[in-house]
């Protein structure tokens, strides 16, 4: 059994991302769905589990997993839990690296090691006995699948594109990644969903980029940070401006939610901005930024009295979308 001591002593790297060395093109397995994986797909994913402390109570560790394609994976393994769900920027982490060896894959850090095998992460220390198992997790947003109460302006449910000016569906009754809807009100609350592709050879800003542009000028981040650090320029980032306040990427072919509370920048009349855009956000029901003020973003507009549309930015990569819809408020 492992004690508390020995627990931190273990996760010695304050909140490292996972080992990867991003930046490259988009390569290989480009999967839109399951039917679509490949065998490494099995593996990645979020681990949940605990060890003992020494007065018998229980500790949560978390750790993800990502593939990086042709057997080869990177984890971060996070005391306290996973992020959104117990572990905080401030608290430890230790990255891993590894690779698949039959129908097992076995991971190696700095004195820790692991093993998945059967959906289970079993970790290990190279000077002390014990070792802790976390077992595969599948967590949803608390707001996926959310109705449209009544009064609200259904943006898309799949019927068609009727709201946008552009916009392709496809034959899954899904809006696809570069999509801009006709002018709406300037306040909203706002709610969408989408669907990362699988791109495990990818790397950095080629893997699984797309963006949400409020106001068609301030731009969050949407792109396949999972196990990654959590910057401004990955998911939930505001574009260049502020990083997300946690990390709540779910893995590439998870659905996950956005839920935005947006106030559109004031104008006097002659054009001058007498206040800012404001934003306040949960990433799969976790919140990523709490009112925020807003500062344009490059792209797409500058800044601008309303009424405008929210671009669905098309990056090069498959990012599909759906149950898009907005409240307005004042």
């Amino acid at each position: 059994m492992w004690r508390f001591s020995l627990l931190f002593a273990v996760f010695v790297l304050a909140a490292l991302p996972a080992p990867v060395a991003w930046g490259g093109a988009p390569a290989g397995v480009n999967a839109t769905d399951l039917s679509m994986v490949d065998a490494d797909f099995a593996f990645q994913g979020e681990y949940a589990g605990g060890v003992k402390t020494p007065e018998g109570k229980e500790m949560k560790l978390g750790a993800q997993v990502v593939a990086l394609g042709g057997g080869k994976f990177s984890a971060v393994v996070y005391a306290g839990g996973l992020p959104g769900d117990g572990w905080s920027r401030k608290d430890k982490s230790a990255a891993l690296e590894g690779e698949k060896h039959g129908d097992a894959v076995v991971l190696k850090g700095d004195k820790v090691s692991g093993e998945i095998r059967a959906k289970k992460l079993t970790l290990k220390h190279a000077d002390h006995p014990g070792q802790a198992v976390l077992e595969a997790v599948e967590r949803k947003s608390p707001t996926l699948g959310a109705k449209p109460p009544e009064g609200a302006m259904v943006i898309f449910d799949g019927s068609g594109t009727q709201m946008f000016v552009e916009g392709t569906i496809n034959d899954a009754r899904l809006l696809w990644a570069g999509a801009t809807t006709k002018p709406l009100p300037d306040s909203y609350k706002l709610h969408l969903e989408f669907l990362l592709p699988y791109m495990p050879e990818a790397r950095g800003q080629g893997r699984a980029n797309s963006g949400v542009y409020l106001h068609d000028c301030y731009e969050v981040q949407v792109l396949d940070s999972f196990g990654l650090e959590g910057k401004d320029n990955e998911c939930g980032g505001i574009y260049k401006v502020k990083a997300p306040n946690v990390n709540a990427c779910f893995p590439p072919l998870a659905w996950q939610t956005y839920d935005f509370e947006f106030t559109g920048p004031k104008f006097d009349a002659a054009g001058k901005k007498t206040a800012p855009a404001r934003l306040a956000a949960r990433h799969n029901g976790i919140v990523i930024h709490d009112n925020i003020q807003l500062s344009h973003t490059a792209g797409r507009k500058d800044e601008g009295p309303g009424p405008r549309g929210i671009h669905l930015q098309a990056h090069g990569n498959k990012v599909q979308y759906r149950n898009i819809w907005l409240v307005e408020t004042k």
